[in-house]
């Protein structure tokens, strides 16, 4: 393996004179006649070199395409040799999209270490429970050594405190050797405000396009095919570089762009050079509430080709159907009819009116296949926004057979079920929201948003202050509480669900042709047929009776039940809230 040095460059169309800084010496950089923008040096670095730039005198700043950033945001860019790792995942393929169970977790929680090689030993856990992919919250570099990482600002560098370049090749690397494929979340529809230098180079943010963190990208107006190549490449590096299996786009939805060809499209079409080049699937998701079809609908039906997409309205239906809450979105959703619609095709919301949003919403998704959806009972968003980062059992009126019914409605529908990291056991541990800024101002500024985020807040109570180091720790998984009750118990409760799904066909994803649900409002009960298997759900705190259209009674083909019940001739009496799958013969 031999070492290869690489001479720097940058674009900077708007600089009068471009230096850069290595080895302790600064040098002016030359314009490149055949890329437009571009410098280049003078002098190949080999791996390991620490360097920035100055840009008309002023600087020295990081690299925009930074490969790593040892001193975080807003030190000086090392150079990275990506030829030097020694992967072993040559054979690997990853397992079919239809059969996924997606894993989402953000790495300095997920394992007492907090980086990406303390993460190995708990992959095996993962692979017995039935997990096929795992989603790694942003793994890029970040502010501080803490935070969810949506505030990234270093694109190109996997954050330091992770363990950089080589731990994330070595979790992947180890991922791949254990049969499971890994999808990393990127943002781009912004940067973070502490250590974005972009704008000192160019023109990568535009007003013409505002989102709900400032200036939107510049995709359409003048040098955004530069800008546009920064984030496709960004992409394809994971793929490339790192191994990545495919990619969650977050946000999407606040993402403009006015181009003939939309940037989702081009990144699709980019991606797919790559598969080909390669021999090898990857997969792009895309976070959005738009409740738009056009993110999914392929590129030559006039979409932007991405595989699958967040379904939050599955997860706003089941999760109100317990809880009940109107506050915020919430107040939408919480009739059971609004989650048979979830499950017979993915939006409940397409084109009706949102009293939250005051207008109409959505789009019909009718005709899309169920693969490209994805159905989560929780997630780092829907926990982590509630100001004490609670998850769905937490909430005072949810126990642990509400989130056992949850999960089975989950992970026996016809979408890509998403697991969030500790969920399975029913984790004692909140998922909070935590930074860590070195600039007081900025950490102030945030901790004081935070408190007035929830003020008057149902969700609220005291809200922990994002910037202490204990909201972050009191975040840390505990995996030591899987081998306690209640939480083994419902570990063993997801192991049965997944195997199920795995191993029964008429629970694959996208298999939803001979689906049928029906939802009493008044009994609140919910019945689903899925070719010769039937669920059967009581939400009610009460008894309740679900007639089964069968000729017989179904005692002897139970495959999983949840609380009490009894048969009396072909109906399900339940006592209190339950859930039975059984066979019809």
């Amino acid at each position: 393996m031999t070492s290869t040095k690489q001479v720097p460059e940058v674009w900077a169309p708007l600089a009068k004179q471009i230096e850069l800084l290595a080895n302790e010496k600064r040098e002016p950089m030359t314009r490149v006649p055949e890329r437009e923008g571009w410098w280049r040096g003078g002098i190949p670095l080999p791996e390991g070199v620490r360097y920035a730039f100055f840009i008309d005198g002023e600087g020295p700043f990081p690299d925009p395409r930074s490969p790593s950033q040892p001193e975080g945001v807003h030190g000086h860019s090392c150079t990275v040799d990506h030829g030097q790792f020694d992967w072993t995942d040559a054979a690997w393929t990853p397992p079919e999209w239809s059969r996924a169970v997606i894993y989402e977790l953000h790495l300095g929680t997920f394992s007492p270490a907090g980086t990406f090689t303390g993460a190995i030993p708990y992959l095996e856990a993962l692979v017995q429970l039935g997990i096929t992919h795992l989603e790694l919250m942003p793994v890029c570099e970040f502010p501080g050594d803490r935070g969810w990482g949506y505030d990234g600002t270093s694109l190109y560098a996997p954050h330091h405190a992770y363990g950089g370049v080589a731990g994330l090749k070595a979790l992947i690397n180890q991922c791949h050797s254990l049969g499971l494929a890994v999808l990393i979340d990127v943002v781009y529809n912004h940067l973070g405000p502490d250590g974005n230098y972009l704008p000192k180079f160019g023109p990568y943010f535009s007003n013409s396009h505002m989102t709900p963190w400032g200036e939107g990208p510049n995709l359409d107006g003048e040098h955004s095919p530069e800008v546009r190549r920064f984030f496709i490449e960004n992409a394809l590096m994971w793929l490339r570089d790192y191994h990545a299996d495919g990619l969650r786009l977050d946000a999407i939805d606040k993402i403009a762009d006015d181009s003939p060809k939309h940037f989702l499209a081009e990144l699709k079409e980019s991606v797919g050079q790559l598969e080909i080049a390669t021999g090898k699937r990857r997969v792009l998701i895309a976070e959005s509430a738009s409740n738009d079809p056009i993110y999914v609908i392929p590129i030559h039906r006039g979409g932007y080709g991405m595989d699958a997409q967040w379904n939050d309205d599955f997860h706003h239906a089941l999760r109100t159907a317990f809880t009940h809450e109107t506050e915020n979105y919430y107040m939408d959703y919480g009739r059971l009819e609004d989650l048979a619609k979830a499950f017979r095709q993915g939006f409940v919301y397409d084109g009706g009116y949102s009293k939250f949003r005051r207008k109409n919403h959505g789009t019909s998704p009718i005709g899309l296949p169920a693969t490209t959806f994805l159905a989560y009972l929780q997630t780092h968003d829907q926990v982590g926004n509630r100001a004490q980062g609670d998850r769905f059992h937490h909430h005072h009126e949810v126990s642990l057979i509400h989130q056992q019914i949850g999960a089975a409605l989950v992970l026996l529908s016809p979408y890509i079920p998403m697991i969030f990291m500790g969920e399975e056991w029913a984790a004692s541990t909140p998922f909070l929201y935590f930074t860590n800024h070195h600039d007081e101002t900025l950490g102030k500024t945030v901790s004081e948003g935070r408190r007035r985020e929830f003020g008057g807040s149902q969700w609220a109570g005291e809200v922990p202050d994002p910037q202490d180091r204990q909201t972050f720790e009191r975040t840390k998984l505990k995996w030591e509480e899987r081998n306690e009750s209640p939480h083994r118990e419902m570990l063993d409760w997801y192991r049965t669900l997944l195997q199920l799904r795995r191993t029964i066909s008429d629970f694959h994803a996208g298999n939803s042709s001979t689906m049928e649900v029906v939802a009493d409002e008044h009994k609140r009960w919910l019945r689903i047929r899925r070719g010769r298997h039937w669920i059967a759900a009581s939400l009610a705190a009460v008894g309740s009776t679900v007639e089964i259209p069968l000729a017989s009674p179904p005692a002897e083909s139970m495959l999983l039940c949840a609380g009490d019940h009894f048969i009396k001739s072909t109906s399900l009496c339940f006592d209190g809230p339950g859930l039975v799958l059984f066979r019809s013969s």
